[in-house]
């Protein structure tokens, strides 16, 4: 099926305000499904299909989803449902199918009252072959991503030839929430942008030194985004900043990680294995990865990368020592595709847990979160000077 694309007679309304998602319901079983979402007003939409895993990708323009969401919880066909916002001008739905599966009907219809609109989809089971028919024979009308990666990409402002420039990676975003808080159901993209905003602007209260965010507001970024960011402003650290969810309630700290095609433990594996998955969730193509280029100067190149990269996560763990509860064994590792740029050193900061009720309370405290940034600025002066003295 090619995507279906609706016109709308009120696109200059919406270039104004984002569309209202204001209900939702689900029914269905494992043979049929149909999603029913109520608008403000008749919302343009298309329909993609993503194999591996499989899922149906609906694309929107900017929306606020202001139903519970219970109310559009997964069942029947759909084992995983994510909806949110992916920049400034759209939004997505990305359903993930329990096998392969087809929308039958996707429409949009007047409601009863004939002041909002409804979209209705109806999705049903079908055979492997078919839908990797649809996959192949779809069309993409959007396949802009790849130059829309490289536009609009925040810099630092006023940065002088000397100054050392920073990345501040406020990790999630738009669609893809993180973590959700054990107590206050807070979500990991909030509390990562406000520690980054807040790491940032200390940051730049340092002379010599220009750090930018990698995302300014509640934007989705996939990860190659955030490496591209990075490279493309000549940063010469990557900081990337989490509080994730563990099903071990008891553990609380915070955890620096550094890159390795090795992880260092289980719970780094799976840490690793979760963040990957940010550009599944939102409904991204699945890209392969460019071949590595067997060049002995780039091997020299990551080497080197990754010994500064650790050499700032034990700056960072100096800092936080007696200051900063971290967890045991602090430092470490494993394959984050975040962290992956071979020349920027970089780090994937956990600074706590949203699964712990005590580190709950401190991500949201705005003193913690000044307490945080200022040990992180000390122990990047630190890192600075040491590469510096090495004639870095």
């Amino acid at each position: 099926m090619a995507a279906s694309l609706l016109p709308v007679a009120a696109s200059s309304v919406e270039a104004r305000d984002p569309l209202l998602a204001y209900g939702a319901r689900i029914v269905g079983d494992d043979a049929r499904t149909r999603i029913v979402i109520d608008f403000d007003r008749e919302p343009r939409f298309s329909v993609h299909y993503i194999a591996n895993p499989e899922r149906i990708v609906v694309d929107l323009p900017a929306t606020a989803f202001g139903f519970p969401a219970k109310d559009l919880a997964a069942r029947g066909l759909f084992k995983d449902i994510r909806y949110g916002k992916m920049d400034e001008e759209s939004a997505r739905i990305v359903l993930t199918t329990a096998g392969p599966v087809k929308l039958a009907l996707a429409k949009v219809q007047a409601d009863e009252t004939g002041n909002g609109h409804r979209l209705v989809l109806d999705a049903e089971m079908i055979d492997k072959e078919a839908f990797a028919e649809l996959v192949k024979t779809q069309s993409w009308s959007d396949r802009t991503e790849a130059a829309q990666t490289t536009s609009a990409i925040p810099a630092p402002e006023k940065a002088a030839p000397g100054d050392f420039v920073i990345a501040v990676d406020a990790g999630h975003g738009g669609i893809d929430t993180g973590a959700i808080g054990v107590d206050t159901k807070t979500e990991e993209k909030q509390v990562t942008l406000a520690f980054a905003k807040a790491l940032t602007d200390r940051l730049n209260k340092e002379p010599g030194i220009k750090a930018f965010l990698t995302r300014e507001d509640d934007e989705f970024l996939s990860l190659s985004q955030r490496v591209l960011i990075a490279r493309q402003n000549h940063a010469g650290l990557f900081i990337s900043l989490h509080a994730d969810t563990l099903k071990q309630k008891d553990i609380r700290g915070a955890t620096v990680y550094t890159i390795s095609d090795r992880a260092s433990d289980k719970l780094a594996a799976d840490l690793a294995e979760r963040e990957n998955l940010s550009d599944q969730i939102a409904g991204k193509e699945t890209v392969a990865e460019p071949p590595e280029v067997a060049d002995i100067l780039l091997d020299l190149t990551r080497r080197e990368t990754q010994a500064f990269s650790i050499s700032l996560a034990e700056s960072v763990l100096n800092s936080f020592k007696d200051q900063v509860g971290t967890i045991n064994n602090p430092h470490r590792h494993a394959g984050f595709r975040v962290l992956r740029a071979p020349d920027v050193p970089s780090i994937l900061l956990e600074i706590g847990f949203l699964s712990n009720a005590e580190d709950e309370k401190l991500l949201l405290d705005e003193a913690w979160r000044g307490k945080i940034a200022g040990l992180l600025t000390d122990a990047v002066k630190r890192y600075r000077a040491a590469v510096m003295a090495n004639g870095g």
